[in-house]
């Protein structure tokens, strides 16, 4: 891994050198959360209402809020700071009203992703390019790198009659875009009529992981602490809402597995059999302090990345599946994958014990398609 001599410069901080030209003179509302960071870590919230060139109105906060610290729904509140609105896209709305847009010229959106399609903050991204597009206001990305690279892309593709605020657009697991990137196809895509500027990063390339940038972690969302565990997420995500834990609750999430009629030596050994890219299993119990299965003795796996080139993160969330499918047919609720999976053919798949071979082959004609949608809208090399 080459490091960058010096740190990837973001949209945000691009816009600060370039004395904010990008957002005209006209009055904007912030769609931010703590993510929204300049490269020093000054908050772009803080540096657009301090700036006297700029007309900052509202807050606009995705799930977890402006502060990431909430893991419900979020209410409308004010900005202590400066007193301003900050308007929940997490609560009773996902989409800005046009009652809260009145006033405003340009939406902006500063927030930082995972590079996951069920990832929430790429919903909250479409859902304000629509509003924007439907009462007329420009709308400005200012884009920051996909944390687990952007050459890789994987898994099925979402479903279109299946679509929710976990799927908003038709793309795979992985989508190794960007969210300037993403937000052009979604325009592209939906034949939105929407004034989209993308202030692009400086100095970030597809092939570059966040620990390549030189930039500094910062949590997106409460339960996502490390690079690592943002990537194993688009394959152990995958079956969190059926009966397992997933790590809430513990200091590591998604970097293990368990449940109490899981049998760790077992389960470890299945897998680990299986001789996945990348990754290697070890057997553990632990016991959760919050979320499913709370003060209860977990049987599970925990994931040891030993070649993040090679791992295939949705490979080795369905290759999990497939084993807990195979295992405890009775005990593990395998359909409430399909909240996350959102693709009825994977899904019926993995209920009848294809293997992971039969099923990439089908989903790969769909892969193959969005790589030739993506292209033209791609903004990095």
């Amino acid at each position: 891994m080459e490091i960058a001599s010096s740190p990837v410069l973001c949209g945000v901080d691009v816009l600060v050198r370039d004395k904010f030209a990008a957002l005209g003179r006209g009055p904007i509302g912030l769609i931010t959360n703590h993510t929204g960071l300049t490269q020093d870590g000054t908050a772009t919230a803080d540096i657009l209402a301090e700036s006297p060139v700029v007309a900052l109105k509202a807050f606009f906060g995705p799930e977890h809020g402006i502060r990431g610290a909430v893991d419900e729904k979020v209410p409308d509140s004010k900005d202590p700071k400066t007193g301003l609105p900050v308007f929940s896209l997490y609560g009773e709305r996902y989409e800005p009203t046009a009652e809260q847009l009145a006033g405003i010229e340009t939406l902006v959106y500063d927030i930082q992703d995972v590079g996951c399609r069920f990832y929430t903050f790429l919903s909250t991204l479409g859902h304000c390019l629509t509003a924007a597009a439907k009462h007329g206001k420009r709308f400005i990305v200012l884009d920051r790198p996909n944390p687990i690279g952007g050459a890789a892309i994987e898994g099925p593709i979402a479903d279109k009659d299946r679509l929710a605020f976990v799927a908003y657009h038709p793309i795979p697991v992985r989508h190794g875009m960007t969210m300037g990137e993403l937000a052009r196809l979604i325009v592209a895509e939906k034949g939105l009529k929407l004034d989209l500027t993308v202030v692009p990063c400086e100095g970030w390339r597809r092939a570059d992981w966040w620990d390549a940038t030189g930039l500094t972690w910062t949590n997106p969302s409460p339960n996502m602490r490390s690079l690592t565990q943002a990537t194993l997420y688009p394959g152990i995500g995958l079956i969190e809402f059926s009966n397992v834990s997933v790590g809430r609750g513990t200091d590591t999430p998604f970097e293990w597995i368990g449940a109490p009629y899981l049998e760790p030596r077992r389960l470890a050994a299945e897998l680990n059999a299986k001789n996945l890219p990348g990754i290697r299993f070890i057997p553990v119990h632990f016991t959760p302090r919050a979320s499913k299965f709370v003060g209860e003795l977990c049987g599970g796996v925990s994931f040891l990345v030993t070649d993040r080139q090679k791992l295939a993160p949705v490979r080795t969330g369905v290759e999990l599946a497939l084993t807990l499918r195979r295992l405890y047919p009775k005990e593990w609720q395998a359909e409430k994958m399909m909240t996350l999976l959102v693709n009825r053919q994977a899904m019926d798949g993995v209920l009848a014990g294809e293997s992971y071979t039969t099923l990439a082959r089908r989903w790969s004609p769909g892969l193959r398609e969005f790589a030739r949608r993506r292209q033209p809208h791609l903004l990095y090399p």
